[in-house]
This record gives structure tokens, C-alpha cells and sequence, in this order.
């Protein structure tokens, strides 16, 4: 094997464990039992299995076919800011529209902060 088809292969294995992670989160997503702890599936491992994939892909096609994809680096880029503050603000609606935890939480931190009266 030489450098380019090895680094090739690492493109391909990033590939294939942001897959594995996707469908890892998706099964999280299903199985948690409310909206706070799907969004942390939803948000935290899909964002890392997207980044791990571009980051894949950006690799295969730099060593297999010399091509540099600034379209690639750009989606990264996005993904990383974008994904956590959505499901911030996504949580933080749910939390303010008074969405109902599930009932094996244990403890609301922002209860005292936000509603102090209560």
C-alpha cells in the first residue's frame, strides 16, 4: 500500500464511523423518552457523525482525486456553529413553552433561575 491509498482508506473509514454514529444517534432519537433528551441525541452525536462524514469525504477526494472541495470545508464549518445553537434554541422554546420532562428527571436547574417564585 502507498501513502495515497492508505490515506484513502482513513477518508473511507471516517465515512463508515459517521455512519455507524448516525444510526446510533437515530436509535437514541426513538428510544429517549422526551424532547430534552432526543434533541441531546439529535444534536450532539448527529453533528458529530456530519462532521466526522465531511471530514471523510473531504479527505478521499483530496488523496483519490487531488481535489481540494472548498464546498466540503464550508459545510464543515457550517454544521460546527449552526447545529448546536438550533438545538440550543430549539430546547430552550420547549423549555419556555413549558414541555413536560419526563418523569424520570430528577432535577430542573433552570426551575430556580427562570420561575424563582415557584
Amino acid at each position: 500500500m502507498n501513502g495515497d491509498v492508505s490515506l484513502e482508506f482513513v477518508g473511507v473509514l471516517l465515512i463508515l464511523i459517521g455512519s455507524i454514529i448516525s444510526v446510533i444517534s437515530a436509535i437514541g432519537i426513538i428510544r429517549f423518552p422526551d424532547i430534552y433528551t432526543r434533541a441531546h441525541a439529535a444534536t450532539k452525536t448527529t453533528t458529530l457523525a456530519v462532521l466526522i462524514t465531511l471530514v471523510g469525504a473531504f479527505l478521499y477526494f483530496w488523496f483519490a482525486e487531488s481535489y481540494m472541495s472548498v464546498r466540503l470545508l464550508l459545510g464543515i464549518i457550517f454544521v460546527f456553529i449552526t447545529a448546536p445553537v438550533s438545538g440550543h434554541l430549539i430546547l430552550r422554546a420547549a423549555y419556555r413553552s413549558k414541555v413536560k420532562m419526563s418523569e424520570s428527571t430528577i432535577e430542573d436547574e433552570l426551575k430556580d433561575v427562570l420561575h424563582p417564585e415557584k
